[in-house]
């Protein structure tokens, strides 16, 4: 009989989650990789080590289960980092002494995910791959010439060495499939922190205007010069858009300088890039969220949003569609013309109105609790290993 009838915790699954960087900058999967971690740690299930690479001292997103172990690499090269050779050694540590080791490999394209691969080739191991939206139409296209190039190179046939694939949404599994990997996908969504705190006042003119809230990276991927092209055709009376986010490729200049020609600049403010209290405080005190993406495989800032209560406008190149099914939020076609229709049309909502959508967006993340999503992703590594029955959320058409 098996443990699971006797009432017996089963056997521990060891896996090795792996991620290029964990710089607080690189963008949303630094921040939900380490939940993810934390919260499959507290399980009594699994054992996760955390590997991962980093300039000397650069800072890194922390973990808060001790549970955890980390093996992040250290150099001082960027060359070096680039070659992914320092994580090499930290990740033959953790397949070292592990009969059931499961790798999990977060993106594409780097050095430190072909490590990966070539790792579980050499050690005969599962290997999950999450491609984290990087397969998605617009992904590929970005820089592409680089891509195809890897491809021919390398990722073609890492992709093929891949187990099974986690998918963040039926969305991204669908670009998966496009791509032409038939391998096993498991669509299991990112989680979110439900805890709502307060924070620090951070926003100047809080007291005379409403706020419409932008908070992601600062690069043309995230559709910001769209937003501020529809800000400055509405020109809103009372209200005012705060974008908050790291500053990728110079992309800030060309957003400011675009609110300059068209004279919104005293509406337009940038708060730079906030974490912890910080970032509470902006999703706290803002009435909207916009998030006007031209690619995203989850969007996790759209679930924080919600989750603090704020109703959400994003574009369908975020797998969203339950903004409108859950009367939370509006789900649009890129460009500034559906922008500047539907921020009319939110702005113009009686205050009484935005608090009852943003209470059933509050609601409605719930169910991204990180426990949830801990569980799914453990019976995944389960079914990998042969040890236990096909979850729900994996699908093999």
């Amino acid at each position: 009989m098996s443990s699971a009838h006797l009432g017996m915790t089963p056997p521990h699954v060891s896996v090795g989650q792996v991620i290029p960087g964990l710089h607080p900058a690189a963008g949303g999967p630094s921040r939900t990789i380490v939940q993810l971690c934390d919260a499959l740690a507290r399980r009594p299930d699994v054992r996760v080590t955390l590997v991962s690479q980093r300039r000397w001292n650069e800072p890194v997103m922390l973990s808060e289960e001790r549970k955890v172990l980390r093996r992040i690499a250290e150099s001082r090269s960027g060359v070096s980092l680039k070659t992914g050779l320092p994580l090499r050694a930290e990740l033959l540590q953790v397949l070292r002494g592990s009969s059931s080791a499961v790798l999990h490999s977060n993106g594409l394209w780097t050095a430190v995910n072909h490590w990966v691969t070539h790792q579980a080739r050499r050690w005969q191991v599962p290997l999950i791959v999450q491609p984290h939206g990087m397969l998605e139409p617009w992904a590929l296209a970005y820089r592409g010439w680089k891509k195809r190039l890897a491809l021919s190179l390398y990722q073609r046939r890492d992709l093929e060495s891949a187990s099974l694939f986690i998918a963040t949404a039926e969305q991204e599994a669908e670009s998966i499939r496009r791509f032409g990997l038939r391998q096993p996908i498991a669509v299991i969504p990112n989680g979110v922190e439900l805890a709502v705190g307060g924070g620090e006042e951070i926003l100047t003119h809080r007291n005379t205007a409403r706020t419409a809230l932008f908070l992601s990276r600062v690069h043309p991927k995230k559709g910001l010069l769209n937003l501020v092209n529809a800000w400055g055709e509405l020109r809103p009376r009372n209200w005012r858009l705060v974008i908050a986010g790291p500053d990728e490729d110079g992309h800030l200049a060309q957003v400011m300088s675009s609110a300059r020609q068209q004279g919104i600049t005293e509406c337009v403010e940038y708060v730079g890039e906030v974490e912890g209290q910080r970032k509470a405080a902006l999703y706290r005190d803002a009435d909207l969220f916009v998030l006007p993406t031209f690619s995203e495989n989850f969007g996790v800032v759209v679930a924080e949003a919600l989750a603090y209560g704020l109703p959400v406008i994003t574009t369908r190149g975020a797998p969203w569609t339950d903004l409108e099914r859950f009367g939370c939020g509006w789900w649009i076609d890129t460009g500034v013309g559906p922008l500047v229709e539907t921020l009319r049309e939110a702005m113009s909502l009686p205050e009484d109105e935005r608090k009852a959508m943003g209470e059933r967006g509050r609601r409605y993340v719930q169910r991204y609790d990180w426990n949830v999503i801990a569980r799914q992703t453990a019976e995944v590594y389960r079914w990998v290993l042969a040890r236990g029955p096909k979850p729900d959320c994996v699908r093999t058409d």
